[in-house]
C-alpha cells in the first residue's frame, strides 16, 4: 500500500529545500567578500523578497534566473575559484623558490644567492623573484608595510617576525606550514627550515604578517 500523499509531499518539499540549500552553498566564496559581491547578495535578497511569499525553491530559482541574478552569482563563483587557483599557484611558486635557496650562506646586507642573504634580504629576494613584489629592505620595515594577522591565521607564504637582537622585528622568515619557517639565520649559518615551536623561537616571536599583492610596492 503506497504511503499517504501528505508524506510524499513532505518528502518532496524536504528534497527541494535540500537541493536549494546546496545550490546556495555552491556559489558562496571561501575568500572574504568584496563590496561588489555584498551588493550582489543584497540585490538577490531584495529580489527574493519580491517573489511570491508561498513560492517553492524552484519558483524562487526561476524568478532569480529571469532577473539574470543566477548567472551573475555563477560568474562570481567561477571568479572566486579562478582567484583561489592563482593564489595557490603563486604560493607554491613562492615556497619552491624559497626552498631553492636552502644552503645559501648568511651574509649581512646580502640580497642574492651569489653573495649570500641576511634574513630580510632573503625574504625580499623570494618575493621579488616570485611575484615582483618589492618589499622594504629591513625586517622592521617589512613588518610595518604588510598586513597584520594573528598567529593562528598563518598560511604558507606569510611572514613571521622575531626579536633576536633585543629589538622588535629584528628577524624575519617565511612560513612554510606545519609550524615551520624558512629563513637565513645568522653569520656562519645557511638558509634553512626551522620549527617555530622550539622554545627559542616561541620566546622571541614578534608577530605574523601577510604580503598582499594589491598593496603598493615599496622602493
Amino acid at each position: 500500500m503506497p504511503p499517504p500523499k501528505r508524506e510524499n509531499d513532505s518528502n518532496q518539499q524536504l528534497a527541494q529545500n535540500t537541493r536549494f540549500r546546496a545550490c546556495k552553498k555552491s556559489v558562496l566564496p571561501s575568500a572574504p567578500m568584496s563590496r561588489w559581491f555584498i551588493a550582489l547578495l543584497l540585490t538577490v535578497a531584495s529580489a527574493a523578497q519580491a517573489a511570491p511569499a508561498a513560492a517553492s525553491p524552484e519558483d524562487i530559482e526561476r524568478f532569480l534566473a529571469d532577473k539574470g541574478l543566477l548567472t551573475q552569482l555563477d560568474d562570481v563563483r567561477h571568479s572566486v575559484a579562478d582567484k583561489a587557483h592563482v593564489v595557490a599557484d603563486r604560493t607554491a611558486d613562492l615556497l619552491s623558490n624559497a626552498m631553492g635557496f636552502i644552503g645559501v650562506p648568511y651574509r649581512r646586507g646580502g640580497t642574492s644567492a651569489a653573495t649570500g642573504f641576511d634574513c630580510s634580504g632573503f625574504v625580499l629576494t623570494v618575493y621579488e623573484k616570485t611575484v615582483g613584489k618589492i618589499l622594504p629592505r629591513r625586517a622592521d620595515e617589512q613588518a610595518a608595510s604588510t598586513q597584520v594577522i594573528d598567529k593562528k591565521e598563518l598560511q604558507p607564504g606569510d611572514l613571521v617576525f622575531f626579536n633576536t637582537m633585543r629589538r622588535a622585528f629584528s628577524h624575519v622568515g617565511i612560513y612554510v606550514g606545519d609550524g615551520k619557517f624558512i629563513h637565513s639565520p645568522r653569520t656562519g649559518s645557511e638558509v634553512r627550515v626551522e620549527d617555530m615551536r622550539q622554545s627559542y623561537w616561541q620566546r622571541r616571536f614578534d608577530g605574523a604578517r601577510r604580503v598582499t599583492v594589491e598593496a603598493k610596492a615599496q622602493p
